[in-house]
């Protein structure tokens, strides 16, 4: 009887560990003033949702895409600069979290790749070209 109890107890601890806790107070509700608003809407339109598969956190639902709104709205009640908050979220969360990567020593080649092949490519043309001249 206690190894059925115990079962059940097992079986029944996913449930038990479901987040129960109500979304942060800005993941939904947008903020008083149209500016802030709008400036919010803006940044999270350029942030990814680190759970979903290509999506900004002003499109997603999951509960972690909330409470990165909820970071970002707070923040630019608080008077932070919506630089300032990329910047904060890029820390915490890797280069990852932005649409708009920075050129940092790990993403220069990635920026400068294009256009290395780009002058490949004319040279190799221009090659081409010399040689049915």
């Amino acid at each position: 009887m206690a190894g059925i109890a115990l079962l059940m107890a097992l079986l029944a601890a996913p449930v038990a560990a479901q987040d129960s806790l109500p979304p942060a107070p800005y993941a939904y509700q947008q903020l008083d003033d149209p500016k802030l608003e709008a400036q919010a809407q803006a940044l999270m339109q350029t942030l990814r949702c680190l759970k979903c598969q290509s999506q900004s956190i002003a499109d997603s639902d999951a509960p972690m895409a909330g409470d990165m709104r909820h970071q970002v709205r707070s923040r630019l009640m608080a008077g932070d600069r919506p630089e300032e908050i990329r910047d904060w979220l890029i820390d915490r969360y890797g280069d990852y979290v932005s649409y708009e990567p920075r050129v940092t020593s790990a993403t220069w080649p990635l920026f400068a790749l294009p256009l290395v092949l780009f002058v490949v490519a004319l040279l190799v043309v221009a090659r081409r070209l010399r040689k049915r001249a």
